[in-house]
């Protein structure tokens, strides 16, 4: 990006990011339909494309290092446009170098498990970006708004008091602290739709026939509790936005609009690592140049044995 645009995204990142203790209303709080006056629809496409360029260049140098994960967490209620955003951002990745996980209902053996233990089993490796499409926030978001599956959990009395949602919360942060410890970096995403917006994608979901597979009958049962949702995902933004791992509520009535703002939150958290392609060593050098002029011995007769950037595929 040029450099206004670099600082324009900047600014963007920082607006989006929840203070670490900071009490939200998430209602009051973030416009789900808001976009910087800097910014059109026109030049959507553009602003993307510059965005999954400079995440495919830092991929790959994320994977080079081996050094640094990145864990992307990507919440958001029913139709906020979590799989198009993962399609559309990730689009010009290497998708060697990331795997994505969606959670549904835990299995047996899951319940069996404390409620981190199906996330951890999936958390990216060094050099990897891992993306939970859904993740272990649901354990205080739709676990909190349906009660009766926090009895599937099989816990003891003593760890289902009247504080266990501030402790998961604790638990959580405790957990991303040490990952974050540990070279995972944790981006944590929120896209933040208004009612009516849900309303919109639903009908568009019965009336569209290549849409009907989207829809589900309990989507408009859970949009019945979409009071409740709202109070949850504004507790958990409130106790679980930390200087180690912060929220980015992305306002997503606009997706061309929500798409950017992911992507620049993914690049400025890659920035922030600055991963760097290994330095070969003395001895790594001298093997280089021995297999070099091994390789140029082969060439045919009138042949060159130099390489340039733009032959190689």
């Amino acid at each position: 990006m040029a450099d206004t645009s670099a600082k324009h995204m900047s600014r963007l990142v920082e607006q989006l990011r929840v203070p670490p203790g900071k009490k939200v209303r998430l209602d009051n709080d973030y416009d789900p339909s808001f976009k910087p006056g800097w910014l059109s629809k026109g030049e959507s496409e553009q602003q993307l494309a510059r965005g999954v360029e400079l995440l495919a260049e830092y991929q790959a140098r994320l994977a080079a290092q081996d050094m640094h994960g990145l864990l992307v967490v990507l919440q958001g209620i029913d139709a906020s446009g979590k799989d198009g955003t993962i399609r559309h951002v990730m689009s010009g990745v290497n998708p060697q170098g990331v795997s994505v996980h969606s959670f549904k209902v835990p299995s047996e053996e899951d319940l069996s498990h404390d409620f981190l233990w199906r996330y951890s089993r999936h958390l990216p490796a060094r050099g990897q970006i891992g993306i939970f499409n859904r993740s272990h926030y649901e354990e205080v978001l739709v676990v909190r708004v349906h009660p009766e599956l926090l009895a599937r959990q099989r816990l003891p009395a003593t760890a289902t008091g009247a504080d266990i949602w501030q402790r998961r919360c604790r638990e959580i942060n405790d957990w991303e602290r040490y990952l974050v410890d540990n070279g995972i970096h944790v981006v944590k995403l929120l896209l933040n739709i208004s009612a009516e917006e849900q309303r919109t994608r639903f009908m568009a979901r019965i009336d569209m026939a290549e849409k009907n597979w989207k829809f589900s009958a309990g989507d408009v049962s859970e949009r019945a509790r979409w009071d409740a949702y709202q109070d949850a995902f504004s507790q958990m933004l409130s106790h679980t936005s930390t200087e180690w791992a912060p929220w980015h509520v992305i306002p997503a009535d606009r997706k061309w609009f929500a798409r950017i703002a992911v992507s620049a939150v993914l690049v400025q958290a890659l920035v922030e690592i600055d991963p760097r392609y290994p330095v070969p060593d003395a001895a790594t050098r001298q093997a280089l140049a021995q297999a070099r002029a091994a390789l140029e011995a082969e060439a045919p007769d009138g042949v060159s044995g130099a390489v340039h950037s733009r032959d190689v595929r």
